[in-house]
């Protein structure tokens, strides 16, 4: 939605001037004529070159979203009026761009707007799972409800988030260091050994010889090397942008040993966890599946739910097309097919994400135990490969001088 600048006078003469995101001109001056603003000056906002790149923008973090809507909630339970919280919280910030995100939806909601429309414009740092239970909890006049609820789902997804990541943080730094110590090797150390034996005068074990024949390519084409690496990097990003290449990727994720079933017990629990607040919240099911295919962060688990969406769409209930789906384990299927025949599926999905949660802890510490091991027989593969090449010349140093 395009930003204008305004500047304007207000009754008493006072010059004012500020800024609107709407959909047109017309729109704009509407919301000054409601807060007494007579508007002098209004065009479109030029674009900086921030706006073309958005990590310059900033961000908001995980952390500082949850924190507002902790605190969000709290205040409107205690019966703050909407405007007086926002503003009370946007004082607050520390973060400019949150900061300014805040007061921008306080500025919407007094000229009218709900509040679930007024977070829609900032779909980066509130996703539709957000905007809906919002708008859920506005048609029902229990907004703090809805905001307790989304507390509790973003602090249980923040937390399963940072789990899954933690397995990743150890191998891909063992492998950034036995890639940086192999490339100190080859670029400094092997060329010294190489002076060295030069001077023996005679042949060099095979070993040897392909370390230093690795070590004199590595150095001529290195530049090369790491043009062709950045230029694959590039590659794959912008075809990992494209929906099949997303799609591709996310299928091979799905199909890598350990990794694939601990991302498959992820979106589960991700799954049960965003289908229950949703309906909790009061929001209908087929909007809700819409939703968390979306939020599900993998391409291949999305497409199967909305397949499932469009199967209950349809008329079917919610576990026939899950069993057909073929990523929901039986268990989760018979849970949800009992949830809807008791009319308890909101908490049957929230027992459902519990034990996936506890499931994901297990596979984590699992990865992570086997992972170890693994990466240190690497490690010390490499290196070790790498070190006994170079001495084995010096262990027969007395058969390479003689011969």
């Amino acid at each position: 939605m395009p930003v204008f600048v305004w500047e304007g006078k207000r009754s008493d003469g006072k010059v004012v001037r500020g800024e609107l995101e709407a959909s047109n001109i017309g729109i704009v001056k509407l919301r000054l004529k409601r807060e007494d603003i007579v508007p002098t000056k209004i065009r479109p906002k030029t674009k900086g070159f921030s706006d073309y790149l958005v990590f310059l923008q900033g961000r908001v973090k995980e952390k500082e979203i949850v924190l507002f809507i902790r605190q969000f909630g709290t205040m409107l339970n205690a019966g703050v009026p909407v405007v007086r919280a926002l503003d009370v919280l946007a004082a607050q910030q520390s973060n400019k761009l949150f900061k300014k995100i805040l007061q921008d939806i306080k500025t919407d909601v007094e000229g009218g707007s709900t509040l679930a429309d007024a977070f829609s414009k900032y779909p980066r740092h509130f996703d539709e799972l957000f905007v809906n239970m919002i708008a859920a909890g506005e048609t029902g006049g229990v907004i703090d409800q809805a905001l307790d609820r989304l507390g509790n789902y973003r602090e249980k997804a923040l937390a399963l988030k940072r789990k899954v990541k933690g397995a990743m943080v150890y191998p891909l730094i063992t492998l950034a260091v036995a890639l940086t110590v192999l490339i100190v090797i080859l670029i400094y150390v092997i060329p010294a050994f190489e002076s060295i034996f030069s001077a023996f005068g005679a042949a060099l074990p095979a070993p040897t010889q392909f370390v230093i024949n690795l070590s004199n390519w590595f150095r001529k084409y290195m530049g090369y090397i790491f043009l062709v690496i950045i230029g694959l990097g590039i590659a794959l990003k912008l075809f990992k942008r494209t929906e099949k290449g997303n799609f591709m990727f996310d299928q091979l994720l799905l199909k890598i040993p350990l990794i694939g079933v601990l991302l498959q017990k992820t979106a589960i629990a991700r799954f049960s966890r965003t289908l229950s607040t949703m309906l909790q919240s009061g929001v209908p099911i087929l909007q809700s599946l819409d939703i968390v295919a979306k939020t599900s962060g993998n391409k291949v688990i999305e497409k199967k739910l909305l397949e499932v969406k469009l199967e209950v769409s349809r008329g079917q209930s919610l576990a026939a097309p899950m069993a057909q789906a073929k990523i929901f384990p039986p268990l989760v299927v018979q849970m949800t097919a009992v949830g809807e025949e008791t009319g308890e599926l909101e908490n049957m999905l929230s027992k459902i994400a519990d034990f996936y949660e506890a499931e994901v802890d297990a596979a984590v510490e699992a990865l992570t135990s086997m992972l170890e091991p693994m990466m240190i027989v690497f490690l010390g593969g490499l290196i070790g490969g790498l070190v006994v090449a170079l001495y084995l010349p010096i262990f027969k140093l007395g058969a390479v001088v003689g011969g």
